[in-house]
């Protein structure tokens, strides 16, 4: 429940600071008192945006704080996910500077307003005077329904419908691809082709360079062997291989007179094996060597066609080719298994289909039962209200499409007099019903959500004498159970809450600034009694009062 509330530099609110009861709240004043502007700053603290208008002095910030008794109500959990601090009395604290910024706080800890706001819809429900109108809002009407008895079908709902979603948008994404990937088939089917006739190898261009090299000057190669190998060898006494034996032979024949000499004759010797094997190998070069126009055109026509493939695809090596190559495999191979794709999901996407519209039955038979649910409790409230002829009932009527709540419109059917048709509750309520209506089922939805505090703002708009009486009483029933805080114009109402805070205005330093103020028993009774004929009260006024409060 709300304990304690500060605001300071907040609209015409210099400074105020409220103490709340437990029970039933009334909080009362002239209209532009500052009533709402109360409830505005409270909003803030819940996770409403800021506005820097609302900022009495511009040269200070805005602060709002209050405090909430939070014990029993199993949020620990949800301040151990953000990291905060718990404690059974939570402070909310939420400041707004001269420049703009705005900043909040839990238990001194920094938050985001999205906790605020999740925090809001399990502490406190705030019942504003447009709120009544939501009673005409099918999706407001759903969420009471799935609220009162089908939270669990709902909940099932929407994950076999989120399920169903994202396969029909995977679908839809496939099919769109393959529509694109259609268009591209005959060109990637060519590219590949191409790629693929050309029969690429890895090493193949740079063997072809070597072997193109040779074949240009084959000519000079056997020209440039053959006169090295004439130095070695071509039978006149000049040749190398020739004198280097002659050397040899000579140095054998002394060898044995001088040490030194032995020692040189191993290395003529293993300079002529070396001269003689590179002279073979020159042979063998020479021989290797077979010039072919022929084949002097193929390679030059292959590196030709790599280049080309090379310099169209904008790379550099056959191996960059061959991966191109098989990318262009792949899409193709993704092309042709698309429709295999497409057809799988399809059935996916029919076999999940099926569970909604199953998931959707469930929920239409819960909120069936919910709607008669709602009917017959609050039928006696309206009864209890001043209508003791009315009538209401929830009418769930089906769609042909499938939604995210389901395929459910919900009416509200009512008439408040005997013998009428009932109809659509938005072409024949007035305003004042459709403050008790909504009175009524805020009564009984509260107590299925199980809030600590709940704040009426006028809700008593359009109702007057005895129909305020039970208003009153109403909201006094509800207060066994929670704390409700009531923003009334009804004496009627005001006369039976255990706490009354009054708000006024007042003029200081050439400013109006509005205060509100706790009053004391006597003081609630002169103040029901001056709402009820004027200021100051007559003394029937305070008859009439007292006889409200008792």
């Amino acid at each position: 429940m709300l304990t304690s509330l500060h605001i300071e530099n907040y609209a015409l609110i210099q400074q105020s600071d409220i103490t709340f009861d437990s029970g039933f709240v009334a909080i009362t004043g002239e209209t532009g008192a500052g009533k709402s502007i109360m409830l505005g700053a409270l909003g803030l603290l819940l996770g409403q945006r800021a506005d820097l208008a609302v900022l009495a002095d511009k040269e200070r910030k805005c602060v709002v704080e209050a405090q909430f008794d939070i014990s029993g109500l199993g949020l620990n959990s949800l301040f151990e996910a953000e990291d905060i601090d718990y404690d059974d009395l939570l402070v909310l604290r939420r400041e707004i500077l001269p420049s703009g910024r705005s900043r909040a706080f839990a238990n001194d800890c920094p938050v985001q307003l999205p906790f605020l706001r999740s925090l809001a819809s399990r502490i406190i429900d705030i019942h504003s005077q447009h709120q009544t109108l939501t009673l005409v809002d099918s999706d407001f009407r759903l969420s009471l329904l799935d609220t009162l008895g089908a939270k669990e079908a709902s909940e099932e709902y929407t994950k076999v419908y989120t399920t169903y979603s994202q396969l029909k948008h995977k679908l839809e994404q496939l099919t769109f691809e393959e529509a694109q990937n259609r268009k591209d088939a005959d060109y990637l089917q060519f590219q590949f082709n191409e790629l693929n006739e050309a029969c690429l190898q890895s090493e193949e261009q740079v063997e072809l360079e070597q072997e193109s090299q040779l074949l240009a000057h084959a000519e000079a190669i056997r020209e440039g062997i053959a006169t090295a190998a004439s130095a070695f060898d071509d039978d006149t006494e000049l040749a190398l291989l020739a004198r280097l034996r002659q050397a040899k032979n000579a140095l054998s024949h002394v060898a044995s007179y001088h040490p030194s000499i032995d020692g040189l004759l191993g290395r003529v010797d293993s300079s002529l094996i070396e001269l003689d094997d590179i002279y073979y190998e020159l042979q063998n070069v020479a021989e290797s060597i077979n010039y072919s126009p022929e084949r002097q055109q193929q390679v030059d026509e292959r590196l030709s066609l790599l280049y080309r493939l090379e310099k169209k695809h904008g790379v550099q090596t056959v191996n960059e080719l061959i991966a191109l190559r098989d990318e262009f495999d792949a899409r193709l191979q993704s092309i042709l298994s698309l429709d295999e794709r497409i057809h799988d999901l399809m059935e996916q996407v029919d076999r999940t289909f099926d569970s909604v519209q199953k998931t959707a039955d469930r929920l239409t038979e819960a909120r069936r039962k919910a709607g008669d649910m709602l009917a017959s409790n609050i039928i006696p409230t309206l009864h209890d209200l001043g209508m003791p002829e009315a009538r209401f009932r929830v009418e769930l009527v089906q769609q042909p499409v499938y939604g995210p709540t389901g395929h459910d419109c919900v009416q509200f059917l009512f008439n408040a007099n005997r013998g009428g048709e009932l109809r659509d509750l938005s072409k024949v309520a007035s305003g004042g019903e459709l403050s008790r209506l909504m009175l009524a089922i805020k009564s009984m939805l509260t107590t299925h959500l199980l809030l600590p505090t709940v704040v009426f703002d006028e809700i008593d708009s359009g109702v007057s004498g005895d129909i305020s009486v039970a208003v009153g009483r109403i909201m006094c029933h509800m207060a066994e159970r929670m704390q409700v805080i009531a923003i009334t114009h009804m004496p009627q109402i005001a006369a039976r809450a255990g706490q009354h805070l009054k708000v006024y205005k007042g003029i200081e330093a050439d400013h109006t600034v509005s205060h509100i103020r706790q009053l004391s028993t006597d003081e609630q009774l002169t103040e029901v009694a001056v709402m009820l004929s004027s200021d100051p009260p007559t003394q029937a006024a305070l008859q009439t009062a007292k006889e409200l409060m008792q």
